[in-house]
């Protein structure tokens, strides 16, 4: 269900269901954990779009689709078994007027009376556009995570790569998010920061992380996508991708520097080098040996080959 056309935290999805007529506009992009939910257009694009590294929206006109049509396509999967999870995609739903989004949850429970949780993508800004009802109100319609982009927690790096939050804006949304009752998953990633700058977009991620405290994080390692800003850069020689070794470091700092209530925080995305997964605090001793063997060996043959990386 992968694919290569992917942003570098985003998963392509092509739905595992009988044949339908459902209508998808363009390439639809999901977080790996939401692999096996049904997942439903409510936008088009990102209405931010601005980030320096990612290309996966820059060929679509933003737009929220109608709530006849979201109705429709929901008419045609239906029928087709008992579905519990369900996505909302593109990059950012929650950006949907409060009446609006409100029409469109309450259908996905009309039509799939099965469903346990819907998930969407968010960004800090819109997040904070949500008013603590707002957002209380659509989890007791079963939205039940909330995927949060944040990137660095360096906040030169977040204006440099157009994240459009500050620090601490993006700990003000995280804050909103669980006082609401709805769970939060954050990425982070890798080798954002280049060789120059990689240790200190490491040791403040772990900051804004442990300030965070969220309860999934995704860190992945960036991939340098044709078309981006982030490219321009690259192939002017303004920006190097640390080696292999150096984003696991990045890594290890991450997860040896942040501290979390209770966090699952994995890397096994396809970009990685170094798949892990924890639960932390209770695994940090157990993951930190095992990235220090890594590092220590500096044998390329523990990491994941090259050909098997992905968007």
């Amino acid at each position: 269900m992968a694919a290569d056309t992917a942003r570098v935290d985003f998963v392509a999805h092509r739905p595992a269901v009988k044949e339908s007529t459902v209508r998808y506009i363009g390439s639809i992009y999901r977080p790996p954990s939401e692999a096996q939910s049904l997942i439903i257009q409510a936008t088009v694009g990102c209405n931010h779009n601005k980030c320096t590294f990612c290309g996966s929206y820059r060929d679509k006109r933003f737009a929220i689709r109608g709530i006849d049509e979201i109705r429709r396509d929901l008419e045609e999967v239906r029928y087709m078994g008992p579905v519990d999870r369900v996505f909302l995609a593109d990059g950012d739903a929650l950006c949907i007027p409060q009446r609006r989004l409100l029409e469109i949850v309450e259908a996905v429970n009309e039509y799939i009376p099965s469903v346990e949780r819907i998930g969407v993508y968010a960004n800090a800004g819109n997040i904070q556009k949500k008013s603590l009802e707002d957002l209380k109100a659509l989890k007791e319609r079963k939205l039940g995570i909330i995927y949060l982009g944040v990137e660095t927690g360096d906040s030169e790096l977040l204006e440099k790569i157009c994240k459009g939050a500050t620090y601490d804006q993006l700990v003000q949304a995280a804050h909103k998010v669980k006082e609401a009752g709805i769970l939060l998953s954050v990425t982070v990633l890798l080798g954002i920061g280049g060789v120059e700058a990689g240790e200190k977009h490491a040791r403040e991620t772990a900051r804004i992380l442990t300030d965070m405290d969220p309860d999934y994080v995704g860190a992945l390692s960036v991939m340098v996508v044709p078309g981006t800003p982030l490219h321009e850069e690259y192939v002017q020689g303004r920006f190097r991708l640390p080696d292999p070794f150096g984003l696991i470091n990045e890594l290890r700092i991450m997860v040896n520097e942040s501290s979390f209530t209770h966090c699952v925080f994995r890397s096994n995305h396809a970009s990685n080098y170094l798949p892990i997964k924890a639960t932390l605090p209770e695994d940090k001793a157990q993951i930190l040996r095992a990235i220090d063997r890594v590092i220590e060996s500096r044998d390329e043959r523990k990491l994941r080959p090259e050909f098997l990386r992905a968007l």
